[in-house]
C-alpha cells in the first residue's frame, strides 16, 4: 500500500487512556500525551488529512482538535461507518486509501473496512484481532504518533516527514 490519503482516529482509549477524570464540580478532565501531536505534524507535513472519529461528545476534544488543526472532528458518533463514508466522498478517496485506529467494540466495523487498520496495546483481543498492527504504546502513551510513524516507515516517508519539519523550523527562524 502506498501513503494512505486519509488518516483517522478515534479519541479516548487512542490518544488518552480512556479514563473519564471528574473535579469536585463534575468538571471533566482529560490526560493527552503531546507525543501524538507529532502524528499529526507528519501527516500535515505530507499533505495527509487527519481526521478524529469519537462516540464523545466534548469541549476537551474540541480544544485539542482546534489545537492541532485536524481536518475532521466528528464528535457524538453513533455510526462511525456512515460518517467516515461521507469524510471519505469528500476527500475524494477509497477505503483501501483510508488509515484508522481504534480500540473498543465501536470501532471494529470501521476496522474491517479501512485499507490500515491499527489499535493501541492496551485494547481488547477481540478488538486487536481486527488490527494490521497493534502499537506497542497503550492509548495515552504515544500510540497514534506511533501509528503514523509505523505506515511512514513501511513506506519509506518518516525520514521524508522529519527532513520536512526541520526545513519548516529553519524557515520560520529565518
Amino acid at each position: 500500500m502506498a501513503l494512505p490519503k486519509l488518516v483517522l482516529t478515534d479519541i479516548d482509549g487512542v490518544w488518552t487512556d480512556g479514563g473519564m477524570y471528574y473535579d469536585r464540580t463534575g468538571n471533566e478532565w482529560k490526560k493527552f500525551n503531546t507525543s501524538d501531536s507529532a502524528g499529526v505534524l507528519f501527516c500535515r507535513l505530507l499533505n495527509i488529512p487527519v481526521g478524529i472519529i469519537t462516540g464523545e461528545n466534548t469541549e476537551i476534544v474540541q480544544r485539542r482538535a482546534d489545537k492541532l488543526k485536524v481536518d475532521y472532528l466528528e464528535m457524538g458518533a453513533k455510526n462511525k461507518v456512515a460518517i467516515v463514508e461521507a469524510i471519505i466522498r469528500k476527500q475524494g478517496c477509497i477505503w483501501e486509501e483510508v488509515a484508522y485506529i481504534g480500540d473498543d467494540l465501536n470501532d471494529m466495523l470501521l476496522m474491517d473496512k479501512v485499507g490500515v487498520a491499527a489499535s493501541p496495546a492496551n485494547a481488547p483481543e477481540y478488538v486487536k484481532a481486527k488490527a494490521d498492527f497493534v502499537m506497542e504504546k497503550a492509548g495515552g502513551e504515544g500510540a497514534f504518533r506511533e501509528f503514523v510513524e509505523t505506515i511512514l516507515k513501511r513506506e519509506g516517508q518518516l525520514d521524508k516527514a522529519i527532513s520536512l519539519y526541520f526545513e519548516q523550523q529553519q524557515q520560520f527562524h529565518q
